[in-house]
């Protein structure tokens, strides 16, 4: 459930740009109709119409995963406050501006603000963000966090570079399919590398009193 309720927002992004894309003049005339205020000039044309539709679900659905959190009074992921400001702004311009390039940055700018995160911490205060948030959890020798908050700078940086690229090079559609299954993929591989580099790195797992000591007579 939390796994679904982190990728909400990226899924109704994804469903809400497919139906309208198969229906432009309808959602053309819907977003004019019900979000003439929040657009320039009042008017949303056919071709704009399944981005701004898609880009003001998005940043109703981050703001209501961050309200369902707060009553809930769980923590809010401080991944959770900038995407939703990010996408706040954004995706705000991409709406007033009838442009896709604010929302299409968006990803980018994620990226990069932790890999910028995670690099300052560790250049300038000396400070290993990943193993501050997961030092508790994990034993491993400093070496390997060091490997390991690397690893996170580049794959970020990385990630944020390859979305400029989809971006930029190919069609809108195929960007919203990057941006809802490509990244999230390459996400779920880079864990799994993770995950394989680390089981070399654990400590073994202490031997029970059974199987390290001789078992003692009665009294």
């Amino acid at each position: 459930m939390k796994l679904l309720f982190d990728f909400l927002p990226l899924l109704m992004f994804f469903a809400t740009y497919r139906v309208a894309q198969m229906n432009k003049d309808a959602a053309a005339a819907f977003a004019t109709e019900h979000f003439s205020a929040l657009v320039s000039g009042g008017v949303v044309g056919a071709s704009e119409a399944p981005v701004l539709l898609s880009t003001l679900v998005v940043i109703a659905a981050t703001l209501i995963q961050v309200l369902v959190l707060k009553l809930r009074r769980r923590k809010v992921d401080l991944m959770l406050w900038v995407s939703l400001g990010l996408v706040v702004v954004l995706g705000g311009l991409t709406v007033w501006f009838h442009n896709k390039t604010f929302i299409m940055w968006k990803p980018t700018g994620l990226y990069w603000s932790f890999a910028l995160a995670l690099l300052c911490s560790q250049a300038l205060f000396g400070k290993n963000l990943l193993k501050a948030l997961l030092g508790e959890q994990l034993v491993l020798p400093e070496t390997v966090w060091q490997r390991l908050n690397w690893a996170w700078v580049l794959f970020f940086a990385a990630m944020g570079v390859a979305n400029l690229f989809v971006a930029y090079r190919f069609d809108e559609a195929t960007w919203v399919s990057f941006k809802a299954f490509g990244s999230t993929a390459l996400m779920f591989a880079f864990f799994i590398g993770q995950g394989v580099y680390l089981s070399r790195h654990l400590p073994d797992e202490d031997v029970g009193p059974s199987q390290s000591e001789p078992p003692q007579a009665g009294r």
